[in-house]
């Protein structure tokens, strides 16, 4: 329980230097980034593995790139459902799904304690 509160807190931070590093991003707040957290979070379970299945043929023939799109539309429409959380078009969507997707693999790696 300890290292999921953790990894959402740390994810919440990773999301702030998205919007740190790049400008396509903006987030309003701390409690606006733990929100989009969980909102990604709850994104990735839900809708993404519908989105990989939907376009498993384009996925294939692109050999796995297609999933950075599915990344994008995944980060993309958290921005929509939540105020505070704003992303520049899908451009904006990729590069941020991008970086945050990089810090999280940071971000697993300390809460695993590797």
């Amino acid at each position: 329980m300890v290292k999921l509160l953790l990894r959402w807190v740390l994810m919440a931070v990773a999301l702030l230097a998205v919007s740190y590093l790049y400008t396509g991003v903006q987030v309003a707040s701390f409690t606006t980034a733990l929100l989009a957290a969980v909102l990604l979070g709850l994104l990735n379970v839900v809708l993404r593995p519908i989105l990989v299945l939907l376009t498993l043929p384009v996925t294939v023939l692109t050999l796995g790139l297609f999933l950075f799109v599915v990344n994008a539309l995944v980060f993309w429409a958290a921005s929509g459902l939540l105020s505070g959380f704003h992303v520049n078009g899908f451009g904006a969507a990729l590069l941020g799904s991008l970086i945050y997707s990089a810090l999280g693999l940071l971000v697993d790696a300390v809460v695993r304690g590797d």
